[in-house]
């Protein structure tokens, strides 16, 4: 089969391997459609292990059902999620299952930027495996974990509906998350970027406001919010001005949510006295996100309570990875970028 090969953003190559054989348990599954990540492209985080196949946010027919396992036929239309965890460890039954050690080492076989990739059986018995109804494209299907990590990522924030949120950050993940706060019942949602295309998209989305990165913040959500600041501020930019400029525009009780990483071995200088203490603010974080989280954005993006069909700005063959792959490191005028294996 065909799989294209990541070296670096620069350098991806269209290349051969077999297909992967199907133990007992297992699937095989077609590849029909293959989202680009913005993790894909965060070298810092890719080049150690390359190269490698990567992709994670699929749609697909099964082609081949491994022995012993019922419920699935080939021919079926289904997604899945890379990691599940086991929902037997300690951090699995205090509710953090994206803390687990199972969830953290699971993937597919070899990723979802290949012609077929195998989903390995403990990803099957874990319920990684979705499928999908008829109104469900394949293109759509690849924003169901994408979106489950917003979700996730909401929920531990605590969002409530009536909030006014602001969003750093309008790639993708931050679109998702203003659709998400706007389906939720947020009001107002501001966004920023320094793309003024990505701000457009924004407001497509839901955003009340989009504005320009450097924008004086406080002063905006004041005029906004009934001179309050923002109860939620979703940092979706990976880097420390970001997140002290999230921390400048929280409300007293409100939370700071980091849903972008920095690269590794950056610290942020908290301003304690002047933000932190006496404000009763929460800083969280959050990463990934479960199969349960997966089934209930697959149901979002199923009613269109969060319309994701307009976010795809590409589609492309998989001989076109490279160039894919560039479209969304540049963060140019580009939204999600959808490889199609078949192609």
């Amino acid at each position: 089969m065909r799989v294209a090969m990541y070296y670096s953003n620069r350098d991806v190559r269209l290349e051969e391997r077999p297909v992967p054989p199907v133990g007992p348990g297992e699937l095989l599954v077609r590849v029909e459609a293959s989202g680009i990540c913005g993790s894909d492209v965060m070298e810092w985080y890719r080049l150690h292990r390359a190269p490698l196949v990567l992709g994670h946010e699929i749609g697909g027919v099964i082609a081949r059902v491994g022995e012993g396992l019922v419920g699935f036929r080939v021919g079926d239309r289904v997604s899945a999620t890379h990691h599940v965890p086991c929902h037997e460890c300690e951090h699995c039954r205090r509710g953090h299952p994206t803390a687990c050690d199972t969830l953290r080492s699971t993937s597919f076989d070899p990723g979802g930027f290949a012609e077929y990739l195998r989903v390995p059986a403990v990803n099957v018995a874990q319920g990684g495996v979705f499928p999908l109804p008829n109104e469900v494209s394949f293109e759509e299907a690849t924003f169901i974990e994408p979106l489950a990590c917003v979700m996730r990522g909401q929920r531990q924030a605590r969002f409530q509906p009536g909030q006014g949120v602001l969003v750093i950050g309008s790639g993708v993940a931050g679109l998702l998350h203003v659709a998400l706060a706007r389906a939720q019942g947020a009001g107002p949602i501001v966004a920023t970027d320094l793309s003024p295309y990505r701000l457009e998209a924004a407001r497509r989305l839901g955003a009340d406001a989009a504005l320009p990165a450097g924008e004086d913040l406080p002063a905006a959500l004041r005029r906004l919010n009934a001179g309050r600041l923002a109860d939620l501020v979703v940092v979706c930019a990976g880097s420390p001005e970001a997140i002290l400029q999230g921390m400048g525009a929280l409300e007293r009780g409100g939370v700071l949510l980091i849903f972008a990483p920095t690269r590794p071995g950056v610290t942020v200088a908290l301003p304690v006295w002047e933000r932190l203490w006496g404000n009763d603010v929460t800083i969280t974080t959050s990463y990934a996100g479960s199969p349960d989280d997966c089934r209930e954005a697959l149901d979002h993006i199923r009613t269109r309570r969060v319309p994701v069909a307009g976010l795809v700005t590409h589609r492309l063959g998989l001989a076109e990875t490279g160039l894919g792959f560039g479209l969304v490191a540049a963060a140019g005028e580009s939204l999600k970028v959808i490889i199609e294996p078949q192609r």
